[in-house]
């Protein structure tokens, strides 16, 4: 992206970012994790060990093969299985809005909470939350709600070995713990997308890797 292009939802990412970030260091349950590279926070023991089973139990229900705007499933770029749960279901509400809480954004900026499988083998290569505004399908989302500001997710299970969710700019990779709230921030405190919040859900050597992701936008989301 280059300095002279018009950055879309800049200011509102710029002061959304701010918003966010000074509500979780100020929430002592939140672990900073030190890097000057984004803002990227950590809180354990979100949810408890009988939420997270029965979310994943969920997630097997509706699991179907993950996709991509720009990428489809058989190009190996992102092998998990994935689907949204049900918004209007009364458990699935309220973590949502737990969620919601922690960050201080409105519930209806959120996309769905989606829940995503890892088998052993599969992966998420690294990749970016937010959108690239010279591809096709920004013209969508842009009038769905704008850009991506913040990404939510819990980790729900043990995994036997791999699956960490490694930040490669950040030089970080965080080991999967059930329970544990990772957020991030998408954008810089200028508002520009942090292209070092890139991020891949690495291989699962053994066992199976369950979480759930909530994304934000800068607007409410259609």
């Amino acid at each position: 992206m280059a300095k002279t292009d018009i950055i879309p939802d800049k200011d509102a990412l710029a002061r959304v970012g701010k918003a966010v970030r000074e509500r979780l260091e100020a929430d002592e349950r939140a672990y900073k994790v030190p890097t000057d590279k984004a803002d990227l926070f950590a809180i354990g023991d979100f949810l408890s060990a009988s939420e997270c089973e029965r979310l994943c139990e969920m997630i097997d229900a509706i699991a179907k093969p993950s996709t991509l705007h720009e990428e489809s499933y058989a190009s190996g770029f992102r092998t998990s299985y994935s689907g949204d749960l049900d918004p209007w279901d009364s458990f699935v509400m309220g973590i949502s809005r737990r969620i919601d809480d922690v960050l201080g954004l409105p519930s209806e900026n959120g996309e769905a909470v989606q829940g995503q499988r890892y088998l052993p083998g599969q992966e998420f290569k690294p990749h970016n939350d937010w959108f690239y505004t010279s591809q096709d399908y920004w013209k969508l989302e842009q009038k769905r709600g704008g850009q991506r500001c913040w990404t939510a997710m819990v980790f729900l299970n043990d995994v036997e070995e791999g699956g960490e969710t490694h930040f490669t700019e950040i030089g970080i990779k965080i080991e999967p713990k059930p329970g544990v709230l990772l957020v991030w921030n998408n954008a810089l405190p200028d508002g520009t997308p942090n292209p070092d919040t890139i991020h891949a859900g690495t291989p699962v050597a053994k066992g199976t890797k369950y979480i759930i992701t909530k994304w934000y936008r800068t607007r409410k989301h259609r």
